[in-house]
């Protein structure tokens, strides 16, 4: 990955569509909720294939890490494999990262795959779900898990705050909203310093407690994914602008927000500009260790 020819670097990119196996309908009603919430997807005609997602980014020149959700336990739908994942970013290393997905609910086999990902197909970190996947982040059942997250120093991205995923469903689709409460990763940072904990989205409607945790512990990050600049909240961008400056991280929430708009709304939204190379490249290069940060280039190539 050539970090100095990349306008931005996207933390928070969702495989969609397998090309290895036949689609799961089993729960596509919340697909259709998803869509109909975000509206973005019904513009695009459909969800993208992954290599469709990667010509996508490799036209902006930004790079992105990618992975799929598993919550087979709590939804029952059979999840995209993590290695298709990997073994399409070990062809695209010029402009992907894969990270993996692991139902917490696995107990040890679950940190048994983690480790092979780890090892034999270059994962470089982890995303969790806590509302998918119906638990909540500081629960002991994923302990296992994160002990080999953090035996090899990798980052997990764990969503939080509220879901467009069950939005305008029956009772939410039996999603809890409970689980994502920011507040229990403040566990897991403190239980294993190792981790770079990615706080996912803005934490609405505990945006403080995340804002609280993340400067509180060194080991905690936000990424600002699923929402438009131009809804962030003033608090959000003011310790974006300050103290967090160095722990705020661009990420879209691909294909339900894209990048193109993101980064339009971003330019007007009241962030500094010299915290503009910050949050879309040089954060995530040191976060990742990915190398040296170089320069960041014109955010308007990527929006055009």
């Amino acid at each position: 990955m050539n970090i100095e020819k990349l306008v931005a670097i996207d933390t928070h990119v969702h495989a969609e569509v397998s090309c290895c196996q036949p689609p799961d309908l089993f729960g596509r009603e919340f697909d259709e909720a998803a869509d109909k919430y975000f509206g973005t997807v019904l513009k695009l005609g459909r969800r993208p294939t992954i290599p469709e997602t990667i010509d996508y980014y490799r036209e902006r020149q930004i790079g992105f890490v990618m992975f799929t959700v598993d919550c087979e336990a709590n939804l029952g739908r059979r999840r995209i494999s993590n290695e298709e994942v990997a073994e399409f970013a070990q062809k695209n290393e010029d402009i992907m990262i894969p990270f993996a997905s692991i139902d917490p609910h696995k107990g040890k086999m679950g940190a048994r795959e983690a480790r092979t990902l780890i090892t034999d197909y270059g994962v470089r970190g982890f995303k969790f779900h806590p509302t998918l996947q119906g638990f909540f982040a500081n629960d002991r059942l994923a302990y296992p898990l994160y002990e080999v997250i953090a035996e090899y120093g990798l980052p997990a991205v764990f969503h939080s705050g509220h879901s467009g995923i069950g939005s305008g469903m029956p009772g939410g689709g039996g999603l809890r909203l409970k689980y994502s409460e920011p507040i229990y990763l403040d566990d897991v940072a403190a239980d294993f310093p190792d981790i770079k904990v990615i706080i996912a989205h803005p934490s609405w409607p505990w945006q403080e407690q995340a804002l609280s945790i993340a400067l509180h512990k060194d080991n905690v990050f936000i990424d600002l994914s699923g929402w438009s600049p131009k809804y962030f909240s003033p608090e959000l961008v003011r310790y974006a602008n300050t103290v967090l400056k160095r722990k705020v991280l661009f990420a879209s929430d691909f294909p339900l927000i894209t990048p193109d708009r993101w980064i339009v709304d971003f330019q007007t939204a009241g962030f500094r500009p010299d915290v503009h190379p910050l949050i879309m490249k040089n954060n995530a290069v040191n976060l990742l260790g990915l190398g040296n940060t170089g320069s960041c280039p014109a955010l308007t190539r990527a929006s055009g």
